[in-house]
């Protein structure tokens, strides 16, 4: 969602070539791009792996022991492929998504004049972070990563004209680990929706990525410490997942059967708006939660740990109730079960900040004052 924004902001502005990864068996890139958004777009093939859990296990031991960032390995090795695609060209900015990919600034440099490197998250603070919410070995190996990203981070950042983030709060951590580079706060936004009107549900809903290490350990926290509690308080309330990777979840949730695992869906925010409270219970992560701003579209009263809600702009009470321990999150959650009037005014306010600031067109003013 955040690259389709900035793709959809620049190609009103510049022509624009882009160089896609693809894992093997995905949908073409190109099919995902609106006629006439891209001059030109470059596919570089991924070799296979295994996602099973065995075979992740395998690749982040031997991360651990040769003392490589995540993902950092995975994308590396392709100059010769990006170096083709941009060769005979003259560009006036170049884009690079993800820290992951960070070490092809200086090829890039030779053809771009700015490049500019767009950060979804703090990759040292998100690690730090999963470390944190793990207990040993994981969380040993989780600090070990984020150690050696922010030996990265002090190494690579320096190297761009300007750094795209999220939020404040992550323009700040930025600058702990390299005060002298330039930040753009650009936020995590979703496109300008009308609020779907319809009958709500007797639920709550979980949205993301499952495959994404915080929102695992969200469910799995939630299903643990805060789920048998509201399951005895509300009787008929139902919990539905929605996300890609769903059977990551699956097998510790298949006996529960009030726990309606979605998977993933064409419209999130029509899916998030059958539900009467949605929930972002996250102990880790970095950047900011796209999640939340789906349910303010959607017109959906969120509970969130302080986590969760880092870096939107936003007050407790007034767009969103924050709970950090089971107990309180329970009650916040009941809250809004039970007061008609607590859920309209949280819904209206955070919808009327969802259109005023997080938005693909509010945010993309905040683009065009930088001078990207």
């Amino acid at each position: 969602m955040r690259t389709a924004s900035l793709l959809e902001f620049i190609a009103n502005r510049y022509q624009l070539d882009v160089i896609a990864f693809r894992e093997p068996g995905a949908t073409d890139p190109a099919a995902a791009m609106p006629d006439g958004l891209v001059r030109r777009i470059v596919r570089i093939e991924l070799p296979f792996h295994s996602r099973s859990p065995l075979a992740r296990a395998v690749r982040n031991a031997h991360r651990y022991f040769r003392d490589t960032a995540p993902l950092i390995d995975r994308f590396a090795g392709f100059e010769t492929q990006i170096e083709d695609a941009v060769a005979g060209h003259e560009y006036q900015l170049g884009i690079i998504e993800h820290f992951w990919c960070a070490p092809y600034c200086e090829l890039l440099q030779r053809y771009c004049k700015r490049v500019v490197l767009d950060l979804h998250n703090i990759e040292s603070v998100l690690l730090a972070r999963c470390a944190d919410a793990e207990s040993f070995p994981r969380a040993a190996i989780y600090q070990r990563f984020a150690r050696t990203s922010r030996r990265l981070e002090k190494t690579l950042l320096p190297c761009f004209s300007a750094l795209l983030v999220t939020s404040e709060s992550d323009a700040a951590q930025v600058r702990n680990v390299e005060p002298d580079v330039r930040t753009i706060v650009y936020p995590n936004a979703v496109p300008l929706v009308d609020q779907p009107n319809g009958p709500k549900q007797d639920a709550i809903v979980f949205s993301g990525n499952l495959e994404y290490e915080p929102n695992r350990t969200a469910v799995t926290h939630f299903h643990r410490c805060i789920w048998p509690d509201l399951k005895l308080r509300w009787p008929s309330l139902r919990w539905r997942i929605v996300g890609r990777n769903h059977s990551r979840v699956l097998a510790q949730l298949a006996h529960d059967p009030r726990v309606d695992v979605i998977g993933p869906v064409d419209d999130a925010i029509r899916e998030l708006a059958c539900a009467k409270v949605a929930i972002a219970p996250l102990l880790s992560g970095s950047g900011t939660r796209i999640k939340i701003i789906e349910a303010w579209a959607a017109g959906v009263p969120v509970v969130s740990t302080s986590i969760g809600a880092e870096g939107l702009p936003c007050v407790p009470g007034e767009h969103v109730l924050i709970a950090d321990e089971p107990g309180s999150f329970v009650n916040a959650v009941c809250s809004l079960l039970t007061s008609e009037q607590l859920s309209s005014r949280l819904s209206t306010n955070s919808r009327s900040l969802y259109e005023s600031a997080l938005s693909w067109p509010a945010v993309w003013q905040r683009l065009q004052s930088s001078g990207l």
